[in-house]
């Protein structure tokens, strides 16, 4: 027999991946007009806030492997969004440049961003977002401490 704390469980953790699926599929759909993928865009994105990025570091934001982020890397500099040279000291490892071409680009996608964060929240009361922001970074947190059980 199901209990109601366990129906609500089920309810959250459903609702949850629904809703980023969702969200997912939207701002993958805003993207492609500047002829962009979801993975390509969140790329952009990330290079633009840190310095001194090499593939791997990107690999690890994304939560890819590193033969996908090279493919999705070689796409990039086959539009002219990056450039990748190798990092002082190890030829192996690649730091990743953005170009020109990327600046104004980069800063159509945090247009997109922000117009699509507030239409999706739009509605919502800021003492209950507060409350799902806290939800949402417990489950972060014990899906890392999970994470981290299952790698011993």
């Amino acid at each position: 027999m199901t209990t109601a704390k366990e129906k609500s469980e089920a309810s959250f953790t459903a609702a949850l991946s629904v809703a980023a699926r969702k969200m997912r599929n939207v701002f993958d759909a805003r993207v492609k007009t500047h002829g962009l993928t979801l993975a390509r865009a969140r790329a952009l994105q990330y290079l633009a806030r840190e310095e001194n990025v090499s593939q791997r570091d990107l690999a690890d934001h994304l939560e890819i492997e590193h033969p996908s982020v090279v493919r999705l890397l070689d796409g990039l500099e086959k539009q002219g969004l990056i450039v990748r040279e190798a990092m002082d000291g190890d030829r192996r490892a690649k730091r990743i440049e953005l170009t020109a071409a990327s600046r104004d680009l980069i800063k159509e996608l945090d247009g997109i961003t922000k117009a699509m964060r507030h239409q999706l929240l739009e509605g919502i009361d800021p003492t209950a977002l507060e409350t799902a922001l806290r939800v949402l970074q417990h489950v972060a947190q014990q899906a890392d401490r999970l994470i981290g059980e299952s790698d011993r």
